[in-house]
Protein backbone atom coordinates (compact mmCIF):
# COMPACT_ATOMS: atom_id res chain seq x y z
CA UNK A 1 0.00 0.00 0.00
CA UNK A 2 3.27 2.38 0.22
CA UNK A 3 3.67 5.02 -2.79
CA UNK A 4 6.90 6.41 -3.07
CA UNK A 5 7.11 9.87 -3.95
CA UNK A 6 7.99 9.74 -7.36
CA UNK A 7 5.06 7.44 -7.69
CA UNK A 8 2.60 9.75 -5.59
CA UNK A 9 -0.35 10.43 -8.27
CA UNK A 10 -1.06 14.22 -8.37
CA UNK A 11 -3.76 15.64 -7.07
CA UNK A 12 -5.90 16.76 -10.03
CA UNK A 13 -7.57 20.13 -10.52
CA UNK A 14 -11.11 19.31 -11.05
CA UNK A 15 -11.11 18.15 -7.43
CA UNK A 16 -11.58 21.47 -4.77
CA UNK A 17 -13.46 22.25 -1.89
CA UNK A 18 -14.50 25.73 -0.81
CA UNK A 19 -12.36 27.16 2.30
CA UNK A 20 -13.75 27.31 5.86
CA UNK A 21 -14.20 30.50 6.19
CA UNK A 22 -17.38 32.59 6.20
CA UNK A 23 -20.11 33.91 8.94
CA UNK A 24 -21.81 30.99 9.18
CA UNK A 25 -18.94 28.93 9.16
CA UNK A 26 -17.75 30.94 12.08
CA UNK A 27 -21.17 30.82 13.88
CA UNK A 28 -21.40 27.22 14.02
CA UNK A 29 -17.72 26.62 15.17
CA UNK A 30 -18.44 28.57 18.00
CA UNK A 31 -21.73 26.92 18.68
CA UNK A 32 -20.07 23.53 18.77
CA UNK A 33 -17.51 24.86 20.82
CA UNK A 34 -20.42 26.40 23.39
CA UNK A 35 -22.21 23.06 23.65
CA UNK A 36 -19.11 20.92 24.13
CA UNK A 37 -19.93 18.83 21.13
CA UNK A 38 -18.12 17.43 18.15
CA UNK A 39 -18.14 17.12 14.51
CA UNK A 40 -17.40 14.54 12.13
CA UNK A 41 -16.67 17.49 10.03
CA UNK A 42 -13.98 18.66 12.04
CA UNK A 43 -12.55 15.81 13.32
CA UNK A 44 -12.30 13.82 10.57
CA UNK A 45 -10.79 16.44 8.28
CA UNK A 46 -13.97 16.30 6.34
CA UNK A 47 -13.10 18.27 3.02
CA UNK A 48 -16.95 19.66 2.71
CA UNK A 49 -16.87 21.37 6.04
CA UNK A 50 -16.36 24.88 4.33
CA UNK A 51 -19.27 24.10 1.76
CA UNK A 52 -21.24 22.29 4.98
CA UNK A 53 -20.70 24.97 7.80
CA UNK A 54 -21.71 27.44 5.31
CA UNK A 55 -25.01 25.99 4.76
CA UNK A 56 -25.21 25.28 8.66
CA UNK A 57 -25.44 22.10 8.41
CA UNK A 58 -23.24 19.54 10.50
CA UNK A 59 -22.78 16.13 11.15
CA UNK A 60 -22.61 16.20 14.99
CA UNK A 61 -20.42 12.95 16.44
CA UNK A 62 -21.50 11.84 20.04
CA UNK A 63 -19.91 9.46 22.57
CA UNK A 64 -16.79 11.64 22.50
CA UNK A 65 -13.86 12.28 20.21
CA UNK A 66 -11.31 9.17 21.07
CA UNK A 67 -12.22 5.76 18.79
CA UNK A 68 -11.59 2.30 20.10
CA UNK A 69 -10.33 1.70 16.43
CA UNK A 70 -7.42 2.10 14.33
CA UNK A 71 -8.50 2.32 11.07
CA UNK A 72 -6.06 3.48 8.29
CA UNK A 73 -7.80 6.08 6.53
CA UNK A 74 -9.42 7.90 9.70
CA UNK A 75 -8.24 10.81 10.65
CA UNK A 76 -10.26 10.74 13.89
CA UNK A 77 -8.60 10.67 17.56
CA UNK A 78 -7.51 6.92 18.81
CA UNK A 79 -7.17 6.38 22.34
CA UNK A 80 -8.63 5.39 25.68
CA UNK A 81 -12.27 6.73 25.12
CA UNK A 82 -13.78 9.04 28.25
CA UNK A 83 -16.74 8.18 30.39
CA UNK A 84 -20.22 8.62 28.21
CA UNK A 85 -21.96 12.03 28.57
CA UNK A 86 -25.57 11.01 28.95
CA UNK A 87 -26.42 14.65 28.75
CA UNK A 88 -24.61 14.82 25.18
CA UNK A 89 -27.80 13.96 23.29
CA UNK A 90 -29.98 16.81 24.79
CA UNK A 91 -27.01 19.13 24.06
CA UNK A 92 -27.15 17.77 20.38
CA UNK A 93 -31.06 18.36 19.97
CA UNK A 94 -30.48 22.24 21.13
CA UNK A 95 -27.47 23.04 18.53
CA UNK A 96 -30.17 21.11 15.91
CA UNK A 97 -32.87 23.80 17.02
CA UNK A 98 -30.36 26.72 17.06
CA UNK A 99 -29.27 25.94 13.93
CA UNK A 100 -32.90 25.24 12.55
CA UNK A 101 -32.24 21.82 11.00
CA UNK A 102 -34.66 20.14 9.37
CA UNK A 103 -32.54 17.14 8.61
CA UNK A 104 -29.57 16.03 10.82
CA UNK A 105 -27.53 13.45 10.90
CA UNK A 106 -25.71 11.99 13.69
CA UNK A 107 -22.55 9.68 14.07
CA UNK A 108 -20.41 8.19 16.39
CA UNK A 109 -16.70 6.81 17.05
CA UNK A 110 -16.41 3.12 17.59
CA UNK A 111 -17.03 2.37 21.06
CA UNK A 112 -15.78 -1.24 21.54
CA UNK A 113 -15.27 -0.44 25.41
CA UNK A 114 -19.29 0.11 25.92
CA UNK A 115 -21.73 -3.05 25.76
CA UNK A 116 -23.77 -1.67 23.92
CA UNK A 117 -21.41 0.04 21.50
CA UNK A 118 -22.76 3.25 22.64
CA UNK A 119 -26.51 2.35 20.43
CA UNK A 120 -28.20 3.52 23.64
CA UNK A 121 -26.91 7.10 23.64
CA UNK A 122 -27.70 6.98 19.31
CA UNK A 123 -31.41 5.82 20.59
CA UNK A 124 -31.34 8.47 22.83
CA UNK A 125 -30.34 11.23 20.54
CA UNK A 126 -32.84 10.51 18.22
CA UNK A 127 -35.30 11.08 20.59
CA UNK A 128 -34.34 14.17 22.34
CA UNK A 129 -33.89 15.79 18.60
CA UNK A 130 -37.39 14.61 18.00
CA UNK A 131 -38.97 15.77 21.25
CA UNK A 132 -37.24 19.24 20.54
CA UNK A 133 -37.86 19.33 16.68
CA UNK A 134 -40.71 17.16 15.70
CA UNK A 135 -40.53 17.99 12.42
CA UNK A 136 -36.65 17.54 12.05
CA UNK A 137 -35.78 14.48 9.88
CA UNK A 138 -32.97 11.85 11.72
CA UNK A 139 -30.43 10.39 10.07
CA UNK A 140 -27.65 7.56 11.81
CA UNK A 141 -24.54 6.57 10.68
CA UNK A 142 -23.48 3.68 13.12
CA UNK A 143 -20.64 1.56 13.93
CA UNK A 144 -20.70 -1.84 13.34
CA UNK A 145 -21.99 -2.52 17.64
CA UNK A 146 -19.48 -5.57 16.91
CA UNK A 147 -22.27 -7.39 15.11
CA UNK A 148 -24.77 -7.32 18.55
CA UNK A 149 -28.37 -7.17 16.92
CA UNK A 150 -29.14 -6.36 20.46
CA UNK A 151 -27.53 -2.98 19.80
CA UNK A 152 -28.82 -2.48 16.44
CA UNK A 153 -32.50 -3.13 17.70
CA UNK A 154 -32.13 -0.56 20.08
CA UNK A 155 -31.60 1.98 17.60
CA UNK A 156 -33.75 0.73 15.16
CA UNK A 157 -36.37 1.05 17.85
CA UNK A 158 -35.95 4.25 17.95
CA UNK A 159 -36.91 4.84 14.26
CA UNK A 160 -34.39 7.33 12.62
CA UNK A 161 -35.72 8.33 9.17
CA UNK A 162 -32.56 6.65 7.61
CA UNK A 163 -29.92 3.77 9.21
CA UNK A 164 -26.60 4.20 7.67
CA UNK A 165 -23.64 1.78 8.21
CA UNK A 166 -20.81 2.00 6.10
CA UNK A 167 -19.15 -0.54 4.38
CA UNK A 168 -16.06 1.68 3.32
CA UNK A 169 -14.32 -0.60 1.44
CA UNK A 170 -13.73 -3.49 -0.67
CA UNK A 171 -13.61 -6.76 1.09
CA UNK A 172 -9.67 -7.60 0.08
CA UNK A 173 -8.59 -4.31 1.68
CA UNK A 174 -10.06 -4.36 5.18
CA UNK A 175 -7.18 -5.49 6.58
CA UNK A 176 -5.40 -2.55 5.73
CA UNK A 177 -8.44 0.03 5.90
CA UNK A 178 -10.84 -0.78 8.27
CA UNK A 179 -9.17 -2.61 11.12
CA UNK A 180 -11.32 -4.74 13.43
CA UNK A 181 -13.92 -4.85 11.31
CA UNK A 182 -15.35 -7.58 8.73
CA UNK A 183 -17.13 -7.03 5.34
CA UNK A 184 -19.72 -9.80 5.96
CA UNK A 185 -20.63 -8.56 9.47
CA UNK A 186 -21.35 -4.91 8.35
CA UNK A 187 -23.65 -6.54 5.46
CA UNK A 188 -25.28 -8.81 8.12
CA UNK A 189 -26.04 -5.50 10.38
CA UNK A 190 -26.99 -3.79 7.51
CA UNK A 191 -29.62 -6.62 6.38
CA UNK A 192 -30.95 -7.09 9.85
CA UNK A 193 -31.32 -3.27 10.42
CA UNK A 194 -33.98 -3.37 7.52
CA UNK A 195 -35.61 -6.34 8.36
CA UNK A 196 -36.82 -4.79 11.82
CA UNK A 197 -37.91 -2.12 10.34
CA UNK A 198 -38.41 -2.31 6.41
CA UNK A 199 -39.85 1.17 6.07
CA UNK A 200 -37.00 2.48 6.90
CA UNK A 201 -34.63 3.56 4.51
CA UNK A 202 -30.52 2.13 4.61
CA UNK A 203 -27.69 3.39 3.39
CA UNK A 204 -24.13 2.41 3.27
CA UNK A 205 -20.49 4.16 2.10
CA UNK A 206 -17.27 3.40 -0.27
CA UNK A 207 -14.27 5.10 -0.70
CA UNK A 208 -12.40 4.47 -3.86
CA UNK A 209 -8.84 5.30 -4.69
CA UNK A 210 -6.95 2.87 -2.01
CA UNK A 211 -6.38 0.17 -4.85
CA UNK A 212 -9.62 -1.24 -5.25
CA UNK A 213 -10.52 -2.70 -9.09
CA UNK A 214 -13.64 -1.40 -10.93
CA UNK A 215 -14.94 -4.72 -10.87
CA UNK A 216 -14.47 -4.97 -6.90
CA UNK A 217 -16.92 -1.40 -6.49
CA UNK A 218 -19.42 -3.18 -8.67
CA UNK A 219 -19.23 -6.37 -6.38
CA UNK A 220 -19.48 -4.90 -3.40
CA UNK A 221 -22.83 -2.68 -4.99
CA UNK A 222 -24.24 -5.84 -5.81
CA UNK A 223 -23.47 -6.98 -2.09
CA UNK A 224 -25.20 -4.20 -0.61
CA UNK A 225 -28.56 -4.41 -2.67
CA UNK A 226 -28.27 -8.15 -1.68
CA UNK A 227 -28.48 -6.93 1.74
CA UNK A 228 -31.58 -4.74 1.27
CA UNK A 229 -29.18 -1.41 1.26
CA UNK A 230 -31.57 1.34 -0.40
CA UNK A 231 -28.98 4.11 -0.76
CA UNK A 232 -25.52 4.29 -1.47
CA UNK A 233 -22.55 7.04 -1.54
CA UNK A 234 -19.18 6.61 -3.30
CA UNK A 235 -16.31 9.14 -2.99
CA UNK A 236 -12.87 9.62 -3.64
CA UNK A 237 -10.53 9.07 -0.74
CA UNK A 238 -8.41 11.50 0.46
CA UNK A 239 -5.39 11.38 2.65
CA UNK A 240 -5.68 13.41 6.07
CA UNK A 241 -2.14 13.11 6.92
CA UNK A 242 1.14 11.34 6.08
CA UNK A 243 0.18 9.06 8.74
CA UNK A 244 -2.87 7.20 7.27
CA UNK A 245 -2.80 5.36 4.03
CA UNK A 246 -1.82 7.07 1.17
CA UNK A 247 -4.16 7.80 -2.08
CA UNK A 248 -3.44 5.49 -4.90
CA UNK A 249 -5.57 6.73 -7.39
CA UNK A 250 -7.56 10.13 -7.91
CA UNK A 251 -10.60 8.19 -10.01
CA UNK A 252 -12.54 10.84 -12.64
CA UNK A 253 -15.49 12.26 -12.73
CA UNK A 254 -16.84 9.54 -15.37
CA UNK A 255 -15.72 6.74 -13.60
CA UNK A 256 -18.20 8.08 -10.66
CA UNK A 257 -20.78 8.74 -13.38
CA UNK A 258 -20.15 4.92 -14.26
CA UNK A 259 -20.77 3.99 -10.53
CA UNK A 260 -23.68 5.58 -10.61
CA UNK A 261 -25.49 4.80 -13.20
CA UNK A 262 -24.64 0.87 -12.04
CA UNK A 263 -25.76 1.52 -8.83
CA UNK A 264 -29.23 2.65 -10.18
CA UNK A 265 -29.04 -0.58 -12.52
CA UNK A 266 -29.00 -2.52 -9.54
CA UNK A 267 -31.80 -1.17 -8.19
CA UNK A 268 -30.64 1.33 -6.05
CA UNK A 269 -33.33 4.22 -4.76
CA UNK A 270 -30.16 7.07 -4.83
CA UNK A 271 -26.41 6.78 -5.52
CA UNK A 272 -24.35 9.85 -4.57
CA UNK A 273 -21.61 9.18 -6.37
CA UNK A 274 -18.43 12.00 -6.91
CA UNK A 275 -15.10 12.78 -5.60
CA UNK A 276 -16.16 14.69 -2.57
CA UNK A 277 -18.82 13.22 -1.92
CA UNK A 278 -19.13 11.37 1.88
CA UNK A 279 -21.74 9.69 3.91
CA UNK A 280 -23.90 12.93 4.82
CA UNK A 281 -23.11 14.95 1.76
CA UNK A 282 -26.90 15.96 0.34
CA UNK A 283 -27.85 13.53 3.00
CA UNK A 284 -31.20 15.41 2.79
CA UNK A 285 -31.13 14.95 -0.87
CA UNK A 286 -31.32 11.26 -0.65
CA UNK A 287 -34.14 10.91 1.59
Amino acid sequence: MLVSIENKPKRPAWLKAPAPVGDNYRDLKGLVERLRLHTVCESAACPNVGECWNHRTATFMILGNFCTRRCGFCNVQKGQPLEVDRDEPSRVAEACETLGLRYAVITSVNRDDQKDGGASLFAATIRAIRQRIPECKVEVLVPDFQGSREAMAMVMDAAPDVLNHNIETVPRLYKQVRLGARYERSLEMLEYAKSLRPEIPTKSGLMVGLGETKEEVLSVLADMRRSRVDIATIGQYLRPTLKHLPVLRFVPPEEFAEYRSAGRGLGFAHVESGPLVRSSYHAADAL
